[in-house]
């Protein structure tokens, strides 16, 4: 697993060669909205979840996500879709991110932390 960061970004080429390490097509992803960080390349987002939080995210800002490299640069390329992302504590009840400012927010962190 790897923590990804604004000094530290991660290029499409590498998610691409971690696709296909791990699930063929998609790279398990948490991003943490409040520190601007992201964990990639774990089997589980609760492995990615753990590392971000041994580092000091807090649960209310860590959402899971799933990245399709070879979609990169359209809609298709983040989905949010994690079992992570059920707190019913901070009003998202199911596995997706119902409010549509964290998603967004999670979107734009997401493109500052790829490089081309």
């Amino acid at each position: 697993m790897k923590i990804v960061s604004g000094d530290n970004k991660i290029a499409v080429s590498e998610l691409v060669e971690m696709a296909k390490k791990m699930f063929g097509n998609l790279v398990k992803g948490v991003v943490d909205v409040e520190k601007e960080t992201m964990a990639v390349d774990g089997e589980l987002h609760s492995d990615e979840e753990m590392l971000l939080n041994e580092n000091g995210s807090k649960r209310a800002d860590v959402w899971g996500i799933n990245l399709y490299p070879e979609y990169f640069g359209t809609d298709k390329f983040i989905e949010f879709d994690s079992m992570i992302n059920i707190k019913p504590q901070f009003d998202n009840r199911g596995r997706g991110v119902d409010d549509a400012q964290i998603r967004e927010r999670i979107s734009e962190i997401v493109k500052k932390l790829i490089a081309n």
